[in-house]
């Protein structure tokens, strides 16, 4: 089976005090500087309280591993890299709902992006309750969130 090739390009960059891969926090607060000819494109998204924000990361390993071992979650065994949220991925896309804290202009102020410094920002979505929650789903035990 032949699968297309995709390109994105990015619609802006995280500036970030996390500057390396594994030393971040879900609290910690970034910023996103969107490219300034898309500052119309946020417009109403401060009327929201959290945003989805899809990005790429950049500092993944290649070629992505096919198992994992996860970090924080006192597994001893490798998994499928699809049954973990880590940054090495066959495409490494990343996806964080995050607090939107302030909107100035073309720049976002959020709380809890799992991205480092320099991260590229490949689209942002309103986060909808009733949409992007999904009632009754489960996790397993070994998942800590």
């Amino acid at each position: 089976m032949e699968l297309p090739e995709i390109n994105f390009k990015a619609i802006g960059t995280v500036h970030s005090e996390i500057k390396e891969r594994g030393t971040g926090h879900r609290l910690a607060t970034a910023t996103i500087e969107i490219d300034p000819a898309l500052t119309e494109a946020l417009d109403k998204l401060d009327d929201f309280s959290h945003i989805i924000v899809i990005f790429w990361f950049h500092q993944s390993r290649t070629p992505a591993p096919l198992k994992v071992t996860p970090r924080h979650h006192g597994l001893t065994s490798p998994i499928g890299v699809f049954a973990s949220r880590s940054p090495d991925r066959p495409n490494p896309i990343g996806k964080s709902t995050v607090k939107l804290l302030k909107r100035e202009g073309n720049i976002l102020t959020v709380e809890g992006l799992d991205a480092i410094e320099g991260t590229p920002v490949l689209d942002i979505k309103p986060y909808i309750p009733g949409v992007d929650s999904a009632e009754g789903a489960i996790a397993p035990p070994w998942m800590p969130y």
